[in-house]
């Protein structure tokens, strides 16, 4: 597809009304006990957490983009890392009251903490939940020894089960547990176990994700050697028939919950909607509206990225603002829809971006023709959700 100007751009997307998307925040916490060997992530290792001086400048950062809410309230906060629960209940209960006296909260807004066995304890769980944190994602990855010892994980799968019961004991029946199968020397039976254990202990959702090698980590440097595809494969069949079994549904490519418990910030990342980030390393992506609802553009920003920059006393939190540009939209907008099994409405595809379905041709026609994307939705059929890279491809082609 040829490139066109930006004022091209502007004029066709105001031919379409568009409506501003539900709105999320996120806060990102960076740092941790370890580094883990297979994680990417902005997190840094800290043996003293600056928890005043932090919840100051995330004060700070969230004033200055105040301009991006547009009147919206708050959907979903999701809290993440790094691990955030090595902060207190206090930091939490502070930063969430000063985060609704700027915006206002919907009523159903789902609030979200990450919490790593190890770094918790029931009293901690009590003072999350009383500072209106209302969900929890527990990072498991296993619960088997050996495994755990090979990610680089600071605790047991006695510590992990002890961790749920505490947190479901605290007053939390909305919980994530987080899961990685694909690794080292794993056999069906093990990924399997940890399943069965996570299901056994009442979660709500799971995260099961296959582990895979990261650059700039160090598995990367050190990789292990992973299952083959054909036995990770049958970990996957596996996996989701036992899912399945025990009542959890498949709503997006790692993600699986029981009706009604879906994660809804990251469905709101999925289907294209606006989240600002504060904290060190955090990203944005917000929608400006401009008189009679034509959009002026579609932003992405992240934050500063390291502690040490993000604690000065004058930092410059917001850095690599730029517009997401016509050609690459429609590519951006299905890269997050096509992960969900059922799609979306074709008439999301209007309201988010501005733009018509005719940016997608003659792709989506040709895919649509070969069985592999739905007649009337903007999702992959079954057999398309097996090429779902291979179609990513080709629409990142247009």
């Amino acid at each position: 597809m040829s490139r066109e100007p930006v004022s091209t751009f502007l004029r066709l997307m105001k031919l379409n009304r568009m409506n501003l998307p539900p709105l999320s925040l996120y806060v990102h916490v960076p740092w941790c006990v370890r580094k883990c060997p297979y994680c990417d992530f902005n997190s840094h290792v800290g043996s003293e957490i600056p928890e005043t001086q932090y919840l100051a400048q995330l004060k700070l950062d969230l004033a200055q983009d105040l301009i991006f809410v547009q009147n919206r309230s708050l959907r979903s906060i999701f809290f993440g890392g790094g691990t955030p629960s090595l902060m207190s209940g206090s930091f939490y209960n502070e930063l969430l009251t000063f985060i609704e006296s700027k915006i206002s909260f919907h009523p159903d807004i789902e609030i979200t903490l990450e919490a790593n066995p190890g770094t918790t304890e029931a009293a901690r769980f009590k003072a999350y939940r009383q500072a209106g944190i209302n969900r929890l994602s527990i990072g498991v990855q296993s619960f088997q020894r050996d495994h755990l010892q090979a990610l680089g994980r600071i605790h047991s799968g006695e510590d992990a089960i002890c961790a749920i019961k505490q947190a479901q004991d605290a007053g939390f029946d909305n919980l994530n547990i987080d899961l990685m199968h694909g690794l080292a020397n794993q056999s069906v039976e093990q990924a399997m176990e940890d399943l069965n254990q996570a299901i056994a202990l009442g979660s709500t959702h799971l995260s099961w994700y296959q582990l895979t090698i990261e650059q700039n980590t160090e598995y990367f440097r050190h990789p292990p050697k992973l299952p083959e595809d054909e036995a990770l494969w049958d970990i996957q069949k596996a996996g989701v028939e036992v899912l399945k079994s025990a009542g959890f549904l498949q709503y997006e490519v790692s993600a699986f919950s029981k009706r009604g418990r879906e994660a809804q910030h990251n469905l709101n990342y999925w289907t294209f909607g606006d989240y600002i980030g504060i904290g060190a390393g955090a990203h944005s992506k917000v929608t400006i509206l401009g008189e009679r609802n034509e959009s002026e553009c579609i932003l992405r920003f992240r934050k500063t990225r390291t502690p040490k920059d993000y604690l000065l006393p004058k930092p410059a939190f917001r850095i690599g603002q730029e517009n997401i540009i016509r050609e690459d939209l429609g590519f951006e907008f299905l890269m997050n829809v096509l992960r969900l099994n059922k799609g979306v409405e074709e008439s999301l595809f209007i309201s988010r971006t501005g733009l018509s379905l005719s940016v997608l041709e003659p792709q989506l026609s040709e895919f649509r023709n070969m069985g592999l994307i739905e007649r009337a939705r903007l999702g992959t059929t079954e057999k398309g959700h097996l090429f779902l890279n291979s179609l990513l491809e080709k629409f990142a082609d247009m």
